[in-house]
């Protein structure tokens, strides 16, 4: 295991230790546990961003060069607009 050390004030430092007392651990553990919720929140952040990128990828199927998938708040409208026209005879 490897060791590491930190600049840091020394209120701060006598905070941190107060409140590890409180705790029943160490400012060492503390920061430990900190570094591992940091790596593991990246990792996990960055399979959350890889599945919904294949799922936006997937969750609207084309045919190659059909265009855009997404044309615009207006055509969603206008699409819309003619659907209830058309149910209505107008």
């Amino acid at each position: 295991m490897a060791n590491l050390t930190l600049a840091i004030d020394d209120a701060l430092l006598r905070e941190a230790r107060i409140k590890a007392l409180e705790q029943g651990t160490s400012v060492n553990e503390i920061c430990r546990q900190a570094i591992e919720r940091l790596v593991n929140r990246n990792e996990a952040g960055e399979r959350l961003a890889a599945g919904l990128r294949e799922s936006f990828a997937n969750a609207l199927p084309r045919e190659p060069g059909a265009g855009p998938a997404w044309e615009g708040r207006e055509a969603l409208y206008a699409e819309r607009l003619d659907s209830i026209c058309k149910r209505r005879g107008q």
